[in-house]
């Protein structure tokens, strides 16, 4: 039960090889998950190549877990042995600061990611506090629903925590791993959903999860033609933007929500935002309340990843493919 054994990246950006390790005795407030399931996420590979510069190796990547609790610590009361849970990319928080009393543990500062300074997912088990392994819905696939604990959340809880509703005129920008989710959600709130992309291809797709609307974003005149169209924009991809553009494509009061970092800085003129009282924000993950939330909409409404399915033995061609973004739209690894 101790021994856990995974596949582990040894120095930036080396290949995964296996790795076993002693996981200790089972603290009081943990549960032990047998994996079934584990997404590869873009943070991943950001972390495998140690992008961010705070990777420790060796290190087991994996933050979209899908898997069944085998064993509860002695203070556990909210899981229970056999129980089919998932985890995102937060393993723990401290419990008492602001942020964890208030419903917000991922914004707390002794917040500790799954796989980061730990051990995470590409293994045939994982140990988390339990507040942060959510049950799963009967009626959702594990393959499908491992994404949407990181990737899902991502797109879900600034849709949620910025009051999307029926009334809202929401875009999406970018339909990859990320977007695909998003339009599903945004659909799912009842918006009027626009769908941007660079990929004129992907626009009756784009339409048949959930947008009502398509804009290429390589045609600037059809980015101007929606200035001042929408409430809400949710930018989703990791590339630099037409920022000014996407601001004037606010209406009054509008939001754009930045959940993918471009990386160079935005070029937005002050007057535009203050002209019409909009907004420019970013959010990260969420919180073990919008993952439940989130779950429970998504089990509702019919909401899932597009995946593609590698064995977990298979990791680094599944990390390969994503890095490559030849993965439409997510890669999920199977135990």
């Amino acid at each position: 039960m101790n021994e856990i054994n995974g596949l582990a990246v040894y120095a930036a950006g080396a290949h995964l090889l296996p790795y076993k390790f002693d996981a200790g005795e089972l603290k009081p407030n943990e549960v032990a998950i047998r994996i079934s399931h584990c997404g590869v996420c873009h943070s991943d590979v950001h972390l495998i190549d140690n992008d961010w510069g705070f990777s420790k190796y060796p290190f087991i990547p994996g933050h979209e877990i899908v898997g069944r609790v085998i064993a509860a610590g002695a203070d556990v009361r909210d899981r229970v042995v056999g129980e089919r849970v998932g985890v995102g990319w937060q393993a723990d928080s401290c419990g008492i600061c602001e942020w964890c009393r208030q419903g917000d543990e991922h914004l707390c500062l002794k917040s500790q990611p799954t796989c980061v300074g730990r051990n995470g997912g590409y293994a045939d088990m994982v140990r988390v506090n339990s507040r942060f392994a959510i049950p799963v819905p009967e009626v959702l696939e594990s393959e499908n629903v491992a994404p949407l604990l990181c990737g899902g959340i991502t797109v879900y809880s600034p849709l949620r925590n910025h009051g999307v509703r029926p009334s809202s005129r929401v875009g999406v920008i970018g339909i990859g791993g990320l977007g695909h989710i998003g339009l599903q959600f945004a659909r799912a709130f009842g918006a009027e959903v626009t769908a941007f992309s660079t990929s004129k291809d992907k626009e009756a797709e784009a339409k048949t999860l959930g947008a009502h609307h398509f804009v290429n974003t390589r045609d600037t005149a059809a980015l101007k033609k929606v200035s001042g169209s929408f409430d809400f924009l949710l930018c989703t991809v990791s590339a630099d933007q037409d920022w000014q553009g996407y601001v004037n494509a606010l209406r009054p009061k509008g939001t754009l929500c930045v959940v993918g970092a471009s990386p160079s800085a935005m070029q937005i003129l002050p007057f535009s935002l203050i002209s019409g009282q909009k907004a420019v924000a970013g959010s990260p993950t969420g919180s073990p309340r919008d993952l439940h939330e989130m779950l429970d909409v998504a089990a509702r409404h019919g909401i899932k990843a597009i995946t593609e399915r590698f064995a977990m033995s298979a990791a680094n061609e599944a990390v390969a493919k994503v890095k490559k973004n030849q993965v439409r739209y997510r890669a999920v690894l199977t135990n």
